[in-house]
């Protein structure tokens, strides 16, 4: 069984004040997410993810097409139980501390006394809320307001998470941690969802991915698989104390860039084998500071296949 089923799922929007006309915001997506995984849903703004999560919620309802969660049909009273949601901007009443509003959200899923208490530190704990937990929202950063949003998705120790934009407003640290997170989730059987725009994030959790750009699917599956993915390139950072061994690789490089004494940053080929040249590297005495590979971007791939898309029309609706 399949966590989520999507089949021509469609939304159309009116827009306009004087005779309103349909805006396609999402068109026809079809997608399978497994048991377990953790799922990307990426692409540029507007290009409808948060469409596709608020569809999954209830929170909006499909022009055509349909989808299941855990099996039973969106909506299902049993099935809201068992999933966690965050939205892209959560707004909490800010005159409540964290404890305050996560007992409210704990009431509703039926958590009463120690449990709701018991359950109310451990999220508070998980996502890095401290002292602060007793203090009033209003005071909160906007990074704390996320981790909070965090915690009331997992009060119920949900089977399936829906992150709409989870690392927004987050410093690294946060986004380390909720990285951690996410795959400590992941390992305990949950399966998460979270949308993006942003690459880096999509390559370190998860397991496969769906980008979609003008409310359309473009592509699906592991992003070692999406050949617009591969890597073009080397990028090798070393440390040398002479640039004899630079000279000598030299005819097998692309580029060399001088970046600090000693330092230097050396572009390889794709064919080239990243490995040889860094025990050559070691064996003439210098450091192997990084190694990375170019490719392109998801802005770059998003460019190209919005580019490649059928125009939308005056109603937003593509011919």
């Amino acid at each position: 069984m399949f966590a989520i089923e999507t089949e021509d799922l469609t939304k159309d929007y009116l827009v306009g004040f004087w005779r309103p006309k349909p805006y396609r915001a999402l068109d026809r997506l079809t997608l399978q997410v497994e048991t377990g995984e953790v799922f990307g849903l990426l692409g540029p703004n507007g290009a409808g993810k948060s469409t596709t999560l608020k569809l999954l919620m209830g929170l909006i309802f499909p022009t055509s097409g349909a989808a299941r969660i855990l099996g039973r049909p969106v909506g299902d009273r049993d099935v809201r139980r068992r999933f966690g949601f965050l939205p892209e901007n959560p707004t909490f009443y800010d005159y409540l501390t964290a404890e305050e509003l996560l007992t409210y959200f704990a009431g509703l899923f039926g958590l009463r006394g120690t449990v709701r208490a018991s359950r109310i530190a451990k999220v508070l704990d998980e996502v890095g809320v401290g002292a602060e937990r007793r203090l009033k929202m209003r005071s909160y950063s906007k990074g704390m307001i996320q981790r909070v949003g965090v915690a009331q998705a997992l009060l119920n120790e949900p089977e399936l998470v829906f992150f709409d934009e989870p690392m927004s407003g987050l410093d690294p640290i946060g986004r380390r941690d909720l990285r951690q997170l996410i795959l400590g989730l992941r390992d305990r059987g949950c399966t998460i969802v979270f949308s993006s725009h942003i690459l880096s994030d999509a390559e370190a959790l998860c397991s496969r991915v769906a980008i979609v750009a003008q409310g359309k699917l473009i592509a699906c599956g592991r992003l070692s698989d999406i050949v617009a993915f591969e890597p073009r390139g080397w990028e090798l950072v070393v440390e040398l104390t002479s640039s004899e061994v630079i000279e000598r690789l030299r005819p097998t490089l692309v580029s060399v860039i001088p970046l600090s004494a000693g330092r230097y940053a050396l572009e390889l080929p794709q064919a080239a084998a990243p490995e040889r040249l860094m025990q050559e590297i070691t064996a003439a005495g210098g450091r192997v500071v990084s190694l990375n590979p170019f490719r392109e971007t998801l802005e770059d791939y998003f460019v190209k296949a919005v580019g490649g898309t059928a125009p939308r029309d005056h109603t937003g609706v593509a011919p």
